[in-house]
């Protein structure tokens, strides 16, 4: 085998995440920075955390809620509308193409 090859061990790295939290483990890198470690993720805490940038969250539930407008209206009107309006939707089955 070459010699000098591989890189330093260190056997005293320091990991500190963004909670604070500091880890202390051998790597062949002195000193790491993370943003979520075990101590803060959610998995682990049991805390429900939703990081929503892009408003994806709130977007979801007003397609929920509009669903749910939906299904309580055509239950009002009743079964006997619904099943007019399929009939109005699909053609003729004995129709000939021609």
């Amino acid at each position: 085998m070459k010699k000098e090859i591989h890189p330093k061990y260190h056997s005293d790295a320091k990991i500190t995440c963004a909670c604070g939290n500091v880890i202390e483990t051998g790597s062949t890198v002195k000193e790491m920075k993370v943003e979520i470690c075990s101590a803060c993720h959610p998995f682990y805490t049991g805390k429900k955390k939703v990081l929503d940038a892009t408003g994806r969250v709130d977007r979801f539930k007003k397609m929920t809620a509009k669903s749910a407008e939906k299904k309580t209206k055509l239950k009002a009107k009743g079964k006997t509308e619904k099943k007019a309006i399929k009939k109005e939707k699909t053609p003729a089955r004995n129709a000939s193409p021609l």
